[in-house]
């Protein structure tokens, strides 16, 4: 154990995901989001099953968190958060109780979620949709699988139109790193002018399926805030 604690020390940052789950409690007129901070290796649908009352929110969900540090969540629209922080742990289960808890009027459809870190530092943002409850037989991952492609296409034009030649550039490299693409398909890519480079970076991710998808749009989000929030991809 105390090699273990050395070794994820609150230092090192670690891949992780940050997932909703709506609560609607039409009896007291409010709905909860329950938010919670995990690594980026718990299964989706293990959540999921311990908590069949709620709807997972689908947004891009990847963000870096270090085990030990404090973290607090703002949303202006709520009317309660609890805890006020919370430190992250690497849970891995069996059991996934919410980090955090945002009390809303049972009315709200948009909200905007930010978690910070002790330092204030923002580290994860995004606009939040809060629609009807999906059908609990359901399989909440087949359900989230087209939204970053969906995303991505819907965005295709003003991406290629407004990503500069330096932000494709590290989104290039990070994607490679990631290994989301290969060196060839980098080369390929880096051959191009900037608007077909952009074309072929958003089609060659798009093709490959969710989770690339939504390490794009996480990535893009970090290097670019404001073509980001331009895309509404926050």
């Amino acid at each position: 154990m105390d090699l273990w604690n050395r070794f994820w020390n609150n230092t090192s940052p670690v891949s992780g995901q940050v997932l909703l789950f709506r609560q609607p409690l039409p009896s007291i007129q409010i709905q909860n989001l329950n938010v919670f901070l995990l690594p980026s290796n718990i299964p989706l649908k293990e959540v999921s099953s311990q908590h069949q009352d709620s709807q997972n929110i689908v947004v891009p969900s990847k963000c870096r968190l270090i085990q030990g540090q404090s973290y607090r969540v703002d949303c202006q629209e709520a009317s309660l958060i609890q805890p006020e922080t919370e430190d992250f742990d690497l849970d891995f289960g069996p059991n996934y109780h919410p980090t955090f808890q945002i009390h809303l009027p049972i009315n709200t459809t948009t909200v905007a979620v930010t978690v910070r870190d002790h330092k204030n530092t923002e580290v994860w943002n995004r606009k939040v949709y809060l629609t009807d409850a999906a059908p609990r037989n359901e399989d909440p991952q087949r359900l989230q699988s087209p939204s970053a492609e969906n995303l991505l296409l819907s965005v295709r034009t003003q991406f290629v139109e407004g990503v500069s030649e330096p932000v494709l550039n590290q989104l290039l490299d990070f994607l490679l790193q990631e290994c989301v693409i290969n060196q060839r398909e980098m080369e390929s890519a880096r051959a191009k002018t900037r608007a077909d480079r952009a074309q072929a970076v958003i089609d060659m991710v798009r093709g490959k399926g969710t989770e690339a998808s939504s390490v794009l749009i996480d990535r893009l989000c970090q290097l670019d805030l404001h073509l980001s929030r331009t895309l509404n991809l926050m």
